[in-house]
């Protein structure tokens, strides 16, 4: 095992001292989003690694989605279930997970007076709770992979610890090359129990006496299923049918002379076209919005390429990040190493921009002109490419969020600039980063349209060129 260690950080100014009240110390948080974002900060230093982010349902994943956030991470969900003694169902005599993991604890099995029928009727209980659990979470889709990534498990807290060490032994047999166990709240005990099997545990409230795991909230209610579907929901866009079987998936090195960007291809079988993403300020190609749109388009048949225009030591100088220059030469690079792939020469080629990843795909659009077929921009910024704006040829679709006020009128601005083929989609009642319920997969479906009709290639049907379109507002 490797080594492991605990990093438990005091509360902070929101926070309220441990002190003795009639029913125990006073809760650390608000509620779970409000211990998922202190949690996410607490965390940030594990964003280099592109970690993968499993909450532990139910309670777990409130405080999940805010740490995923914050580490522009992917989310997913992880089902363990514990195994109650039937006349003391507090107490687990072990626990199990997916995939067939099981942690089993003879002493309290001994303790309980359990004999093997009733330990077996448990179990075969609870894995029938697991697979429903599993079904309605995912509603059928595969987990993310953790071969070889740094995994981040989360709940809103541990009392034992018996749940968790399912998890990770969950974990290790899917291939996680490191397992750090993060809480808002743990008991010592527990925590110096984990260190033993976690690669590192970060807790933020570690104290005694330790009665359960709501003594830390002022609002601890009970998290149903729909909402941790929803959850999952808002992460990850419903796959439109008719994908690939088998496609090509692997990371890619992009040697560009001076430096080796990093992405992730994917190439369905039979695709004709391949849409390059460009991130905005701040993220990565782990964004979970920007991987749940290229999972969107992998299911109707559309090759990604989701990468880091910036290495890890440029991204420290915060004026890089705002290079719409540079950026747009990275892409223009990118797109160049993409056509000389054997298994890209023959795709067409799309750009999805975010934020400022958008101005720079326009500018790189045109820079390659008729070599760039459609472009479509989520919250984007096009007025930071506004020299060359006229310039762009590729039909072009500007997603913005109808709150996301500012960058509304700016998109406006921008798009009277444009002389290509362009629609402006405005999502109601969106902000910046769509967060809002339903949101994420309205810009899924609607990226999914565009560059199903601008790069998918049927016999004797090319590419649609047309006039100005009208905005759909």
């Amino acid at each position: 095992m490797k080594g492991s260690s605990l990093s438990a950080q005091a509360s902070g100014s929101r926070h309220l001292p441990h002190v003795l009240l009639g029913s125990g110390p006073t809760p650390g948080f608000h509620d779970r989003d409000e211990a998922g974002r202190s949690l996410g900060t607490r965390l940030l230093p594990f964003r280099a690694s592109s970690p993968v982010i499993l909450g532990i349902p139910r309670g777990g994943l409130p405080v999940a989605a805010e740490v995923a956030r914050a580490l522009d991470a992917p989310l997913d969900v992880l089902v363990v279930r514990k195994l109650g003694v039937p006349w003391h169902p507090e107490l687990g005599f072990g626990a199990i997970g997916e995939g067939g993991a099981s942690v089993i604890d003879a002493d309290v099995i001994s303790m309980a007076g359990l004999g093997p029928s009733d330990t077996q009727r448990v179990i075969r209980e609870e894995t029938a709770e697991l697979e429903r659990r599993i079904h309605l979470y995912r509603g059928g889709r595969a987990p993310v992979p953790v071969k070889g990534r740094t995994v981040i498990l989360v709940d809103d807290g541990i009392a034992t610890g018996g749940t968790v060490r399912a998890a990770i032994e969950v974990v290790r047999r899917r291939g996680a090359d490191r397992i750090v166990v993060a809480v808002p709240v743990a008991p010592p005990g527990t925590v110096e129990t984990l260190r033993h099997v976690a690669d590192e545990v970060v807790v933020l409230r570690s104290e005694e006496p330790f009665l359960a795991v709501g003594q830390f909230y002022d609002e601890f209610p009970q998290v149903s299923d729909g909402e941790v579907a929803r959850i999952l929901a808002g992460s990850e866009p419903v796959v439109t049918p008719g994908s690939a079987d088998d496609p090509l998936d692997r990371t890619v090195e992009i040697d560009l002379g001076p430096v080796r960007l990093v992405g992730d291809l994917v190439i369905p079988t039979g695709a004709t076209g391949i849409v390059v993403f460009a991130h905005g300020s701040g993220s990565s190609r782990h964004s979970p919005r920007n991987r749940s749109v290229a999972r969107a388009l992998n299911g109707v048949g559309l090759a990604t390429l989701l990468l880091d225009l910036l290495t890890v030591e440029e991204e420290l100088d915060r004026a890089n990040v705002f290079d719409i220059e540079l950026l747009a030469s990275r892409l223009v690079s990118t797109t160049t190493w993409l056509h000389r792939q054997p298994e890209a020469r023959d795709l067409w080629v799309g750009y999805f921009g975010a934020s400022t990843g958008a101005a720079a795909a326009l500018m790189a659009a045109a820079e390659l002109g008729a070599g760039i077929r459609a472009i479509v921009s989520r919250g984007g910024r096009p007025d930071l490419a506004a020299p060359r704006l006229a310039d762009v040829t590729s039909p072009t679709l500007l997603i913005v969020g109808g709150n996301d006020r500012m960058v509304l009128e700016l998109n406006r601005q921008a798009r009277a600039m444009l002389r290509c083929p362009n629609q402006l989609e405005i999502v109601q009642g969106a902000t910046h980063l769509f967060e809002e319920p339903g949101a994420l997969e309205r810009v899924a479906r609607l990226a999914a349209g565009w560059f199903t009709r601008h790069l998918i290639r049927t016999p004797g049907k090319m590419t649609p060129q047309g006039h100005r379109m009208a905005p759909r507002e």
